[in-house]
């Protein structure tokens, strides 16, 4: 069994998902069996999805065996979890060797000092230790960075990438602080001046570095603005609640009693449909973080209901916290991607 969060990529274009950004967790009793999990897969690739993302809790704790028989079961997909990278050894990695088709995000927070704070003392170096390992076996893996009020400066700095990238990661894939959940705290929220820096380091970086970067937030102009909600990616918690994204739990399909088309078609997904995009300025994507009265609009309208089981959150509270930042960020994205009127 595997407990935690699971992710459908679906067709076109690939996608990122992340943790740790602002992702509620849904305690160590909630669990999608093998036999949810392959007919999830099995759906989505009657529909073209063949990329499929795990995040936790940790992925590859106890249950990681499950993560490689679902590898084994489906060599026609990619599979990709996010990891805090901590239990990659040598058997894992002969074990991915011999599956072929999965792939390691490991979550870094910048430096070794950034890092520890946040995720435990140790626990940089034991990153470290890892990514020597799927160096040395030429295996696949990127970084999952979450930047934060606190650690922008670190996360973008030339002395971060030029790191990963002696260290073997092929990608970074940058997330920007989600307010989500009742215990965020808002005020690790990057402001409009961080923000813009990581605008700029990114795009420098991605045609200067040997690494492929990207920002879930300030990219949004490459894929046409949000790909929530259906339109290239969805979530599914671990109680089976179909989510149009990771960062906004509301829904009214559950993958226990829906299929995977149906719960497309429910509400909450089809006035995203509906609504997208949800700004022409392709900075400001999100209809929760530059958007909130979108959202607000959309999950009342449609009746999708709190699916963060450990401490439900009203529209209401989580939109409250993103008013002030959208209405700060609106002039800095007008400036750096003007609009046509």
């Amino acid at each position: 069994m595997y407990r935690g969060q699971f992710f459908l990529i679906l067709p076109v274009h690939v996608t990122f998902i992340a943790q740790d950004a602002g992702t509620a967790e849904y305690g160590h009793k909630l669990n999608l069996d093998l036999e949810t999990i392959d007919s999830i897969v099995k759906q989505g690739k009657e529909l073209g999805t063949y990329m499929y993302i795990y995040t936790g809790g940790e992925p590859l704790g106890p249950q990681k065996g499950s993560l490689l028989r679902y590898c084994e079961m489906n060599p026609d997909c990619e599979f990709l979890s996010f990891t805090n990278g901590t239990l990659i050894d040598e058997e894992f990695c002969q074990e991915m060797l011999r599956v072929k088709n999965f792939v390691p995000a490991i979550s870094l927070e910048g430096s070794e000092e950034a890092n520890d704070g946040r995720r435990g003392e140790g626990v940089y170096q034991k990153v470290m230790h890892a990514m020597e390992l799927l160096k040395a076996h030429k295996l696949p893996f990127g970084v999952s960075t979450c930047y934060t009020s606190a650690n922008v400066d670190s996360v973008s700095s030339e002395e971060f990438f030029d790191h990963i990238i002696d260290c073997g990661a092929l990608f970074v894939w940058f997330f920007h602080y989600m307010p989500t959940g009742n215990d965020a705290v808002v005020e690790l929220m990057p402001n409009p001046q961080q923000r813009e820096k990581m605008y700029h380091k990114i795009r420098e970086y991605r045609s200067t570095k040997a690494i492929f970067g990207m920002d879930f937030q300030n990219d949004a102009q490459y894929v046409g603005g949000c790909i929530a909600g259906g339109r290239r990616y969805l979530h599914i918690n671990a109680n089976g609640d179909v989510d149009p994204c990771v960062f906004i739990h509301y829904s009214n399909a559950n993958i226990y009693e829906n299929t995977l088309l149906e719960a497309l078609k429910s509400p909450i997904f089809m006035a995203y449909h509906d609504g997208q995009p949800f700004n022409e300025n392709m900075l400001r994507p999100c209809p929760m973080l530059e958007n909130p009265q979108k959202l607000r609009k959309m999950v009342e309208e449609s009746g999708a209901k709190s699916t963060d089981l450990q401490s439900p959150e009203s529209v209401e509270h989580l939109c409250a916290k993103c008013d002030a930042y959208a209405e700060h960020w609106a002039p800095k994205a007008e400036e750096l991607f003007p609009v046509k009127k």
